[in-house]
């Protein structure tokens, strides 16, 4: 499937909650949206390896070469994690249907789904990113958003 979200439809190097980007697939229109996902906790609970160890049977094992630059970045992702400064959150689409307005002149659109397809424990603002990678998982979810909406639409016209 090609990108909905192109390049002037993309989440902004810095993101907040509730930020959102739209983009148009035949009838239907696409918005992503940012939520905030409460269910992860400090980093260093989630990614097993996350401190950088010196000991080659630890997950986070790194050449002595290296050791020290990898410390002080995972040191830095923990120090802004703890200012509030990224988060983790859930990259989430909603469907649109257009449909012809009362005197048929004018398109409406009409809310399909607001939940047709989400990924979760996503970092946002995550230090040295563009965020980009908010853009690609919406990209990589609209097939999914697109095949509920197309249930949903025949649910709906058989009613």
């Amino acid at each position: 499937m090609e990108n909905i979200f192109k390049e002037l439809e993309v989440f902004n190097r810095y993101a907040c909650i509730g930020d959102s980007i739209t983009g148009n697939h035949g009838k239907y229109v696409i918005r992503a949206r940012i939520e905030s996902d409460y269910c992860w906790g400090n980093p260093d609970n989630n990614d097993e390896g996350f401190w950088p160890s010196k000991d080659p049977k630890d997950a986070g094992y790194c050449t002595p070469d290296i050791y020290d630059a990898q410390l002080q970045k995972a040191q830095r992702v923990m120090n802004a994690f703890k200012n509030n400064e990224w988060f983790y959150c859930g990259i989430v689409l909603s469907v649109l249907v257009n449909v012809p307005g009362e005197d048929d002149c004018c398109i409406e659109e009409v809310l399909l789904d607001n939940y047709a397809a989400s990924l979760w424990g996503i970092e946002c603002n995550y230090p040295d990113s563009d965020n980009s990678y908010l853009t690609e998982v919406a990209n990589e979810l609209c097939s999914e958003a697109i095949l509920r909406a197309d249930k949903l639409l025949t649910k709906l016209k058989a009613v």
